[in-house]
């Protein structure tokens, strides 16, 4: 028994110095991975993206990182932090052969991250060496979850033109990191006070934005408008209405939040929880249905409902003298437009017609950076007449949902949002066109 046990420890003791005669450290093991992988430079991942749709892109560094130094901003672009690679890999790659790049800041992670996947079974993976300081280095597209780390608000309000500035929120659904600054809040300063365009979707964002007013001027906040009746835009009606600003509102938008105003602040709350401290539910005080003109001193500001678009209660403001039109969410920029289940995508096309009759020279849309008209109407219409005359083509085929939902959109990738409603979308242009 005691030779036996001797040599089982010699067994053991061999093991452990041949296991110290294996380890090497980080930079050894850098070396030896890097020329068993392959490398891609900043040139071939853009050109790849490009050319590739089909490509998952992984970012391996933590949300932490992404949070204060962005991460790539393209439609392929995953987080998956390395340790948990290989548990959640199979989310994103559905076979082993699915192209797949890797990349972290200063290619120190990514690299061992490649050979794991090649460990693997994964047949088509390449590394970006340059890392993502580099790609930043060159000013190429960027996400920033928070522009504001010091601040609720997504980004500070920038002037647009002359006394109109807007604070544009991210282009991405919203999360408790954005704190429901997923639209563009926009002000206008006038000789008789301040009009709001959106109270923003809490107490806590609409009094943020308020300090950021009192640094442009010292009017009083007379107004607010609000674009529809999503969370974004009226759950900081209450902080407004107790500086004394008057709520107005589509009637469609005051009906939605009296039946079903309740519904929203919930769902806001289960995402966005403390960040809703002081928040209440109101109702606007004055509405109107089609149009309704709100002279402030020598600025002329009109209130529009000119058609259909993605609600029936969206509305727009136009100043007629500078030529601007704040569109609301008839207008969409660098993001995907969503459809709902009441929209109808034909007729909010065709409002098209009235905001090219407008001529604007300016557009803040409801969602990303303000802009002229060609940009948001190849954002907006002209996605809108492309799937419906790809859903025509699936109808004019006998074709069904499933057909509806692989619709090639893979065009419009890079757009925010692209990954959470391409699909919605489709089926539900689908759902509607199919009984007409």
């Amino acid at each position: 028994m005691l030779k036996k046990i001797l040599t089982i420890a010699a067994v053991i003791t061999a093991l452990n110095v041949q296991a110290d005669i294996d380890i090497i450290d980080g930079n050894k093991m850098l070396e030896s991975v890097n020329k068993q992988i392959v490398n891609i430079n900043t040139d071939e991942l853009n050109k790849i993206l490009d050319e590739d749709p089909t490509v998952v892109l992984i970012d391996v560094r933590t949300p932490t990182e992404l949070k204060y130094t962005g991460t790539i901003n393209r439609g392929q672009n995953v987080n998956i932090v390395r340790g948990w690679l290989e548990f959640q890999i199979a989310d994103h790659a559905k076979s082993k052969d699915t192209p797949i790049i890797v990349y972290c800041g200063r290619n120190l992670r990514s690299p061992l991250a490649a050979k794991t996947l090649e460990n693997m079974g994964y047949t088509n993976v390449k590394n970006y060496s340059d890392g993502f300081f580099a790609w930043k280095d060159e000013l190429l597209p960027v996400y920033i979850s928070d522009h504001e780390k010091d601040n609720i608000l997504y980004r500070l309000p920038e002037e647009i033109a002359d006394n109109v500035y807007s604070a544009i929120g991210a282009t991405q659904p919203y999360t408790y990191e954005n704190s429901n600054h997923n639209n563009n809040l926009s002000f206008i300063v006038t000789t008789d006070g301040v009009l709001v365009f959106n109270a923003g979707g809490s107490y806590l964002l609409a009094k943020a934005l308020h300090e950021e007013i009192k640094k442009v001027t010292d009017q009083p906040v007379k107004y607010v408008v609000l674009e529809n009746s999503q969370g974004h835009a009226i759950l900081g009606s209450n902080y407004w209405k107790e500086q004394g600003a008057i709520i107005i509102a589509h009637v469609e938008a005051d009906k939605e939040i009296k039946h079903r105003g309740e519904d929203i602040l919930a769902r806001s709350l289960r995402v966005q929880k403390d960040k809703l401290i002081g928040t209440k539910l109101i109702r606007p005080d004055l509405t109107f249905e089609e149009k309704m003109n709100l002279p402030m001193g020598d600025t002329k500001i009109e209130l529009m409902h000119i058609g259909a678009s993605h609600s029936p209660d969206d509305i727009q403001l136009w100043l007629p003298e500078q030529k601007i039109l704040i569109s609301g969410d008839t207008a969409f920029n660098e993001r995907m437009l969503p459809i709902f289940p009441h929209t109808d995508a034909a007729a909010w096309a065709e409002t098209w017609d009235k905001i090219e009759a407008l001529e604007p020279e300016i557009i803040i849309p409801g969602h990303g950076e303000s802009t002229d008209l060609a940009t948001v109407t190849k954002f907006t219409k002209d996605y809108l007449l492309h799937m419906i005359g790809e859903v025509e083509k699936v109808l004019d085929e006998d074709g069904g949902l499933y057909e509806a939902y692989n619709i090639d959109q893979s065009m419009f990738r890079d757009r925010g949002t692209y990954r959470e409603l391409h699909k919605q979308n489709a089926e539900r242009i689908f759902k509607r066109m199919e009984f007409e």
